[in-house]
Parts: C-alpha cells; sequence; structure tokens
C-alpha cells in the first residue's frame, strides 16, 4: 500500500493549488450529456465521501461488507458543484481526501483482506478498494487537467 498512499499523496499536493488556477470559463464549460470540469471535481468530493465511509464502516461492520453504490449523477446536481467556488471546492476535496490517506496510512495489514461484496455480487478486497479509489481519482484529475 505504501505506493499506493505516496501516489495518492502526490496527487493531493500537486493539484491542490494547481486547479484553483484554471480559469473560470474552462472549469464551468459544458458539452451536452457531460459534466464540466468543476463537476468532475465535485463527483471527487462525493467518491471521497462515501470512500472515507467505506474505508471506516469496513473495519467494525460486519464481514463481509456490503458496498452500497450511490447515485453519481444526482448528487452532482443536488450538490449543486457548477455554482460552488473552486477555491472552496478544491479545499473540500483536499479536506477529505487528506483524511482518506490518514487512514490508508493506520489501516491494518490484515483489514487489507476484508471481503467486500459488490452490487454485482462479485467480491473484492479493501486493498482493491483502496487502490481503485487512487487510480479513479488519478483517472478524474487527468479530465480536469486536460
Amino acid at each position: 500500500m505504501e505506493s499506493v498512499i505516496l501516489k495518492f499523496e502526490q496527487l493531493l499536493n500537486e493539484n491542490v493549488n494547481y486547479i484553483p488556477t484554471i480559469q473560470n470559463e474552462i472549469l464551468d464549460a459544458k458539452n451536452p450529456g457531460k459534466w464540466s470540469k468543476k463537476e468532475v471535481l465535485g463527483h471527487l468530493v462525493d467518491s471521497a465521501i462515501h470512500n472515507l465511509v467505506r474505508f471506516t464502516e469496513i473495519n467494525y461492520s460486519e464481514k463481509p461488507y456490503r458496498h452500497r453504490p450511490y447515485n453519481q449523477i444526482e448528487l452532482v446536481n443536488l450538490n449543486q458543484y457548477q455554482k460552488t467556488d473552486i477555491k472552496e471546492l478544491t479545499q473540500l476535496w483536499f479536506s477529505i481526501n487528506n483524511q482518506i490517506v490518514r487512514i490508508m496510512k493506520s489501516v491494518d495489514e490484515n483489514a487489507l483482506d476484508y471481503k467486500i461484496i459488490l452490487s454485482d455480487e462479485s467480491v473484492i478486497d479493501l486493498r482493491f478498494l483502496m487502490t481503485d479509489y487512487v487510480e479513479h481519482l488519478e483517472h478524474h484529475i487527468n479530465q480536469i487537467k486536460s
């Protein structure tokens, strides 16, 4: 997990100050049926919130842990990320993810093997979920930066 955490911290630290420097016109631009760059960042906030809960709940919940999906599109709309100040949104994203970093650094090695049942009944473990979370974040950061 060390390399995953290092990559995660690097993504956070490289982008917390960069994202707010992107011109508002670029952040706010929308194509039909697509999120703006600001909404993509809002989606990353929602993802962070849900994964923070998952990464902590799995430690005290009945095993195997049942992964609960969430309505990503509705959350982006309901949270009105398109209207949110980019500095505030970036700070929210950064703060929640810093808490996730703390959890990742402190998770017991045995807990990484805890089983998680996805909505399609396939089974993964906490290690996979945490690694996938960082890859997901990197994918969307690259969308914002492109």
